[in-house]
């Protein structure tokens, strides 16, 4: 009788019959793949990350919440380690397994709108992509994240950063409802009036409590012209840079979402050539206001001095959304860190600018998010995150092509993670957590005293600790 290695939830391998597993492949609408099956387990298995190279012992790839929770009895019953993948994007490829199982929902990517209520419905393997496809078609848009590709399941279970989040709030702000399929395999739905618990959890608790199956968003009207704004500066303007991004962003207007980026003049053909490649500092916002006044509260960060390139521009939101996603393909060898910080010292302005200048992929990119607004105004405790205090994120980006390259960029980045936390309050992003390094500390960290009500709450819908395979949160 042939079989296929797995690992527990114990970290033990063992083997399982394929006759098992194919009494769960008969019960599914989705497809299910061994390491043996053809061509297609090794496309599905591969994640956005090209530094990530897992191979689960089965993937689930669902089409409804029928086989999710299939899925979930399975691994359950069976004793088998679980993650579960939305859109892949998760950086530090906590999507797939090394020998257990991935609940694939990548073939779950329905979107309904509801014009009327201002609400979207989007399943847990939909892409921002196709969420601002059919919002847009409304003139409406949830506050999601920047670049297009990114799944929604990941972006939204650790907060949500974007355009819009200084307006309306951060992605978790504007979630309305989830369907989740708990440890237990039943399918509930969590909102403010329905297991309100775990509704709260989810936002920004991560996966530790199900998989959620679909997402209910608050939308917003949003373009469809906007103004997209990309001028820049040469880098050894980055001290004066850094200190006009400062004092302007503190009062510029809510409806304008800005990053101040360390990278290089991309080769774009609207660039001349002689420019390409050459260190920068970009203002990359997008003003989402009345678009008559756009132009206006662009201009300063246009003219704060004379930039070398300006890509400055009136946009469609839509292509504002896609307008990074070249810049992370699939497979691109991706590590990236983050630090919040309270305020941007004259110090840490001239210690971004250095490690900037010594950036050892010219496609790395060294960011500063301005996130007072809206999201600054939720309490602390009203979700699981903590970091509501915040006026800056510092994403380390680094991104790479050659494998040979992977050991120096990884040690460089970490030094860097390292050198930046005088400046910062030491809690991280989890969207931006490098390989999870260090879990545990993570994740307290970024919860703070919500840690304690996220354990209880973990407690009642998943006493097994099925789901760990994330950041987890320990019972």
């Amino acid at each position: 009788m042939e079989q296929i290695e797995i690992v527990t939830n114990n970290e033990e391998r063992r083997k399982i019959n394929k006759t098992v597993l194919h009494s769960l492949d008969e019960k599914l609408r989705g497809e299910l793949f061994m390491p043996d099956s053809d061509g297609s387990y090794e496309k599905a298995r591969t994640v956005w990350n090209g530094l990530i190279h897992k191979k689960p012992g089965v993937i689930v790839q669902c089409r409804g919440a029928v086989d999710v929770i299939e899925a979930v009895n399975f691994a359950r019953q069976e004793d088998i380690k679980l993650s579960v993948r939305g859109g892949g994007h998760n950086v530090a490829g906590l999507a797939v397994s090394d020998g257990g199982m991935v609940i694939d929902l990548s073939g779950m990517r329905g979107v309904h709108v509801d014009p009327i209520r201002r609400t979207a419905r989007a399943e847990g393997g939909a892409l921002l992509g196709d969420l601002d496809h059919e919002t847009q078609a409304f003139g409406l848009s949830a506050p999601i994240g920047v670049v297009s590709e990114t799944g929604i399941a990941g972006l939204t279970l650790h907060g949500g950063y974007g355009w819009l989040s200084r307006k309306f709030g951060m992605t978790i702000d504007n979630l309305l409802s989830a369907d989740v399929v708990t440890a237990d395999g039943n399918l509930l739905r969590a909102s403010a009036d329905e297991n309100p618990d775990l509704f709260w959890a989810l936002k920004g608790g991560g996966g530790n409590f199900g998989v959620v199956t679909s997402f209910e968003y608050r939308l917003h009207p949003v373009g469809p012209d906007v103004w997209f704004s990309a001028p820049m500066y040469p880098l050894e303007k980055a001290d004066e840079a850094m200190r006009f991004f400062r004092d302007y962003m503190s009062s510029a207007p809510e409806e304008l979402g800005c990053i101040a980026v360390f990278w290089s003049v991309p080769p774009v053909p609207e660039i001349p050539a002689n420019l390409h490649g050459i260190p920068v500092v970009i203002f990359l916002g997008c003003y989402t206001g009345p678009f008559e006044e756009g132009e206006k509260v662009l201009k300063p960060l246009r003219e704060f001095d004379t930039p070398i390139a300006d890509l400055s521009a009136p946009m469609k939101f839509k292509e504002v959304q896609k307008a990074l996603d070249a810049d992370y393909p699939d497979g691109r060898l991706y590590y990236w860190k983050s630090l919040y910080m309270t305020e941007l010292t004259d110090d840490a302005i001239r210690a971004v600018a250095s490690i900037a200048a010594e950036r050892p992929s010219p496609i790395t990119s060294v960011d500063l998010w301005y996130l007072k607004g809206a999201a600054s105004r939720v309490g602390i405790e009203e979700t699981p995150f903590a970091s509501r205090d915040a006026t800056y994120l510092f994403a380390l980006e680094s991104n790479w092509d050659d494998p040979a390259e992977s050991e120096k960029n990884i040690a460089w980045s970490r030094k860097v993670f390292n050198d930046m936390k005088q400046f910062s309050t030491g809690s991280s992003y989890l969207n931006f957590p490098g390989f999870a390094e260090d879990r545990e500390t993570l994740v307290k960290s970024a919860y703070g005293r919500n840690y304690e009500r996220l354990r209880q709450i973990k407690a009642k819908y998943d006493p097994g600790n099925l789901f760990h395979g994330n950041f987890n949160i320990k019972l």
